[in-house]
């Protein structure tokens, strides 16, 4: 897969050492001439220096093989547009576009954007939900906030320890994904115990989060 990054910072080399473990070949758009140099010399991939949001720039730069273009810009417009020359002139498929502001989420869907992401959205869910739901170790949101999934830890006076899972009358929108026990993980089923000092994961919507924290310690707060 040949997959094609325009802007960005220090996300980029988590990105490039990943695409590049799996045998990924990855072209780098960036004006920045410094972080091209240093990517250069962290990776052998190919780096060009230039503004991305020029159509004969991505053209220069190879954009016609790619089967995946990401636009990591801090400039939601030029992500914009980078997807769209990606997609209408050259047939790429797979679109990625960071935005800055969460309310140009549904303006990038419609206008064709494969898939959107709003740090600025995740990062504020993930302070909210910790602020409201209390015992949370860990909480993700996914596909825009619509399911969340949280780490629970269980304790000895919990109403679910020593319970199997099909014995809890957990909310219709919540599952338990699976327990990490020690320095196990046990793939949830109906007939899987609770014990105490385990770790629940579970995906549910948020709104049924507290009802979760209710079933498992027998109290939100």
């Amino acid at each position: 897969m040949k997959i094609f990054i325009v802007g960005g910072s220090k996300e980029v080399y988590f990105l490039a050492k990943a695409f590049i473990s799996r045998g990924y070949d990855l072209t780098i758009v960036n004006e920045n001439e410094e972080f091209c140099k240093k990517i250069s010399r962290a990776f052998k991939v190919t780096v060009v220096k230039g503004d991305g949001s020029k159509p004969y720039m991505l053209e220069d730069a190879g954009i016609a093989d790619a089967d995946m273009v990401i636009a990591l810009t801090e400039n939601d417009p030029d992500n914009l547009v980078i997807c769209q020359i990606a997609e209408k002139i050259y047939g790429i498929k797979k679109t990625f576009a960071v935005v800055n502001d969460p309310d140009n989420i549904e303006i990038f869907k419609q206008l064709g954007v494969d898939t959107v992401i709003s740090t600025t959205y995740i990062i504020s869910s993930l302070i909210e939900h910790r602020a409201i739901v209390d015992d949370i170790q860990n909480l993700m949101p996914i596909a825009e906030d619509k399911i969340a999934l949280m780490e629970v830890d269980v304790a000895a006076g919990h109403p679910v320890t020593g319970k199997e899972i099909h014995e809890i009358d957990f909310p219709i929108d919540a599952i338990v994904s699976c327990i990490v026990r020690d320095q196990d993980v046990i793939i949830a089923k109906g007939n899987t115990k609770i014990m105490d000092k385990d770790r629940l994961v579970i995906m549910s919507k948020p709104k049924v989060q507290a009802e979760v924290l209710k079933c498992i310690r027998g109290r939100v707060d």
